[in-house]
């Protein structure tokens, strides 16, 4: 009765303004490369500050939401992340807006998020009481564990080969430990002082994705989109979405692991995406085609980081533990309208949660219709002149890095990093295990040493880090993985010698 109700209130039309805008505005800033999710949040509190508190819970819901699905657009069309949790939704939506299908993957990333956003909000609905236990049980030893399973995915991002997929995933581990460290205060690898810092996620993700592209469009004007196939998509929306509810596999596996993520407090949906897409795949008999414009990477993807979101609110409103680097920045906004978590937050401020929970369930659905519309935009895109999208790619790219610190030493971290990527690719070493571990790195770390710290007041760091029923879980799906990912590699390389033999014989 009190989400009927809600429901109704959130109809109100000052409501539904304030849902559209922050829907609009998220969708616009999530395409942005530079602008995560986070970011947008962070440049929205100041200015909620006068507003009531629920429509300050509606403007920051509805930003964070749209800016996770509105990533997908860079990333499908210019196979530039908008946010860290679409890296996922470049392996295959890029490649499939490359041959001509440039809508038909963003109508199956909006079709994703919607369907993974509103389950996400039906989980935090129903059953946050049940499910905010559950996260408390995840320490730093679990953590730790969660990263390194992110990590594992490594081994078979390497596009075609294992070694050079792992040293590239090793050199993003590498790069996240510049700078001075968190739990020591040491130096490390700090060659110039620009460096103290560290490297931060989001110059990272535009040095190693947006300009490899600029400069492949530069230099190679025939690798962007085929014009020819681009006139020729003339995806159904109706066709869209019966492929969509077609591949239940996908759709399972990637709602279930945005929901497991998103309860655990500060994953994110970048590990949600890289999970879900990376478990599709592995359990997809005819997989051979991910990685080249397969719309079931999408749909892994847009649906795990999706349905991220609702479960990733559940440990911050009922343990004050963010479920997620922007719930954190949502966490401050909460509390400056006096809105305290804690178990009893439904009974101390009832009357704006639940508002706020039924205008995040109906922003699902303006998400999807905003998403659509922008969609139409993919095939327009593809008939711009490639020095001129290279230029615009390149504008936005030292824009949004210069806006994250307003710091001109980022922007020329992130050209070193463009030119190690695009060199590295020429040579076969793949970005995206580059920056999984750029970003899985930290989380590993500092989980690490504070289970250490853990550690020495009990039982030891052995025994710490393998004991519970959740470590063991981990532990055992990590090796799995790594171990797939090995016999993966093992089976193409024969499939390449038998052609090999083939074509000579």
């Amino acid at each position: 009765m009190e989400l009927i109700h809600a429901l109704l209130l959130a109809l109100q039309p000052a409501h539904l303004l304030t849902l559209l805008l922050g829907v609009g505005g998220g969708l616009v800033l999530g395409a942005m490369p530079g602008v995560s999710p986070t970011l947008a949040v962070a440049l929205l509190v100041p200015f909620t500050f006068r507003l009531p508190a629920d429509t300050s819970l509606i403007l920051m819901g509805a930003v964070y939401s749209a800016s996770i699905a509105g990533g997908a657009i860079s990333a499908i069309l210019l196979n530039v992340p908008g946010a860290p949790a679409n890296i996922a939704t470049t392996f295959d939506g890029y490649p499939m807006a490359r041959s001509g299908r440039a809508t038909e993957a963003l109508q199956t990333a909006f079709v994703s998020s919607l369907f993974g956003g509103v389950v996400g909000i039906l989980v935090l609905i129903f059953l946050a009481p049940l499910l905010a236990p559950f996260a408390l049980r995840f320490g730093p030893g679990e953590m730790f564990w969660v990263a390194v399973l992110g990590i594992t995915v490594m081994a078979s991002l390497g596009s075609g080969s294992l070694l050079k997929g792992l040293f590239a995933g090793a050199l993003g581990v590498w790069l996240s430990t510049i700078g001075i460290s968190p739990a020591t205060g040491d130096y490390r690898f700090v060659f110039f002082d620009a460096l103290e810092g560290g490297i931060h996620i989001v110059v990272a993700l535009i040095g190693l994705f947006a300009m490899p592209q600029v400069l492949t469009l530069f230099a190679s004007p025939e690798a962007h989109y085929s014009p020819a196939a681009s006139t020729n998509d003339k995806s159904s929306l109706l066709g869209v979405v019966r492929r969509y509810f077609s591949e239940r596999l996908a759709i399972g596996v990637g709602a279930l692991v945005g929901v497991f993520i998103g309860i655990i407090p500060g994953a994110g949906g970048q590990i949600a995406s890289i999970l879900g897409y990376d478990q599709v795949r592995k359990l997809s008999r005819n997989n051979d085609s991910f990685g080249q414009g397969d719309a079931r990477g999408v749909i892994a993807s847009e649906t795990a980081n999706s349905a991220m979101v609702g479960p990733s609110i559940i440990p911050m409103l009922t343990l004050g533990l963010p479920g997620s680097p922007t719930c954190a920045v949502m966490l401050g906004g909460l509390l400056i309208h006096g809105i305290f978590p804690g178990p009893q937050i439904f009974t101390t401020s009832g009357d704006v949660l639940w508002i706020f929970l039924a205008t995040l369930l109906i922003g699902q659905f303006a998400i999807f219709g905003l998403g659509l519309w922008l969609a139409r935009g993919g095939q327009a895109l593809a008939r711009v002149p490639n020095e001129y999208l290279a230029t615009g790619i390149l504008v936005l790219s030292v824009i949004g890095t210069y806006s994250l610190q307003n710091n001109v030493a980022d922007v020329w971290i992130m050209a070193s990093l463009g030119l190690i990527a695009f060199f590295g690719g020429q040579a076969g070493f793949p970005a995206a295990p580059m920056a999984l571990g750029v970003i899985l790195g930290p989380i590993a770390e500092n989980n690490f040493q504070m289970g250490r710290t853990i550690a020495r007041a009990g039982e030891g760091s052995l025994q710490y880090f393998t004991s519970g029923t959740i470590n063991r879980v981990l532990i055992a799906i990590g090796l799995l993985s790594l171990a797939y990912g090995l016999l993966a590699s093992y089976r193409a390389s024969q499939r390449q010698a038998t052609s090999s033999r083939q074509a000579t014989a």
